[in-house]
């Protein structure tokens, strides 16, 4: 059996776009860039991204002049390494799967790996800052989860530049891998990365991804199944502001029989021009037998002039499964709520942000990690007070 489920609405204001596309169109991929035709735009995997603001990461006119500064802080036992491109290790999660990425990884110098020996349990979190300098840079950044071992790994990006990276996840048999990438970038960087997991025998992946700054950032976390009994958990929150462009799209290949996973996205737009993008890609094919999957999205919109487009792709090839499903919805922030609690006498602002935290409250809590989940509900909060309607 092969189906392709779409979602798709229009509604005043907002525009949320679904297209029946074949999931498999993700599935190109390689580490040469000649591979990979120039985008033009029309493209389905480039339709809604502003080209012109990639400043020619997408057509080899990018130079790498500038730098990004990366600091890698973990607890005792872990490995990390500053190692070439000859080393074993990279691209061992996956091939890049368009023109950036693969641009990101014939470019970059020297990779940083972080390993987590077998059977060690880590009892406070591995923190890479990567921190922007200016001009344009190529990155790529390998996290390495022994077999039965458990890990939380923050990866905070700042600063301003424009940079195309990759990121391989790579989990042993019956490990425990929770990232938290946090996109914090100033006003006028540039980011486009992928994002590849390869889930071993029975382990477990929780990915958390957070997108606040940029000019323009789009993310490709990918899921790929290693053997039988994988989990995949894939959160994300986005606030996208006046005039930002902000854009996940998620592919999840069940090529496995087994295997398991959840994908929750949510994200609130205010201020004109602003725009997000969320695309979710499923595909679970033949040999995938007992596959349990669902995707969610959510958009909330604050104020007229911003833009959502969210395409659920649902594509099945075996009947024999134990679950599998997908939801989106676009909506504005609802005068309902707000009056609601302003006739208990709370004030309009802070009804308002109570409204925007209980919208993303599911989404912060799978962080684990208070002090910055604080820092993200402090940093939704502002992005509040800057609001333009």
């Amino acid at each position: 059996m092969a189906e392709t489920i779409p979602a798709g609405s229009t509604t005043d204001g907002v525009i949320q776009v679904g297209q029946p596309t074949d999931a498999r169109v993700s599935a190109l991929a390689s580490y040469d860039v000649a591979d990979f035709p120039v985008p033009l735009g029309r493209e389905e995997e480039w339709r809604f991204t502003p080209l012109e603001r990639l400043r020619g990461l997408h057509d080899g006119t990018a130079v790498a002049d500038g730098g990004v500064k990366v600091e890698v802080t973990a607890p005792e036992g872990v490995t990390v390494e500053t190692v070439g491109r000859d080393d074993a290790r990279l691209g061992k999660a996956g091939k890049p799967v368009d023109r950036v990425a693969a641009q990101a990884y014939s470019s970059f110098e020297k990779a940083s790996v972080v390993s987590v020996p077998k059977e060690t349990v880590l009892t406070e979190p591995v923190r890479i800052a990567v921190h922007g300098e200016g001009g344009t840079a190529f990155g790529h950044q390998v996290i390495e989860i022994g077999a039965f071992a458990e890990a939380v790994v923050v990866i905070d990006h700042t600063g301003d530049a424009t940079v195309a990276a990759n990121v391989e996840y790579l989990i042993g048999d019956g490990a425990k891998l929770t990232v938290v990438s946090v996109q914090d970038w100033g006003d006028t960087a540039v980011h486009a990365g992928q994002h590849t997991a390869l889930v071993g025998r029975d382990a477990t992946f929780k990915s958390v991804v957070v997108t606040f700054g940029g000019d323009l950032v789009r993310l490709h976390p990918r899921v790929v199944y290693g053997a039988p009994g994988g989990e995949a958990e894939l959160y994300g929150l986005y606030f996208t502001d006046n005039g930002q462009h902000q854009e996940h799209r998620l592919f999840i290949d069940h090529d496995t029989p087994h295997c398991r996973s959840n994908v929750a996205y949510k994200g609130a737009l205010q201020g004109a021009e602003a725009h997000a993008v969320w695309i979710g890609d499923v595909l679970i094919r033949a040999a995938a037998e007992g596959t349990d999957t669902y995707e969610l999205n959510r958009n909330l919109v604050l104020t007229d002039g911003a833009r959502v487009d969210s395409v659920p792709n649902l594509e099945i090839e075996t009947g024999e499964i134990v679950g599998a499903g997908h939801a989106s919805a676009t909506g504005r922030f609802e005068d309902e709520q707000l009056f609601y609690l302003m006739a208990r006498g709370i004030p309009a602002d802070e009804a308002r942000r109570l409204v925007v935290r209980g919208f993303f409250a599911e989404l912060v809590q799978q962080i684990g990690i208070p002090e910055l989940e604080e820092r993200l509900i402090a940093k939704i909060e502002a992005e509040l007070e800057a609001s333009v309607g």
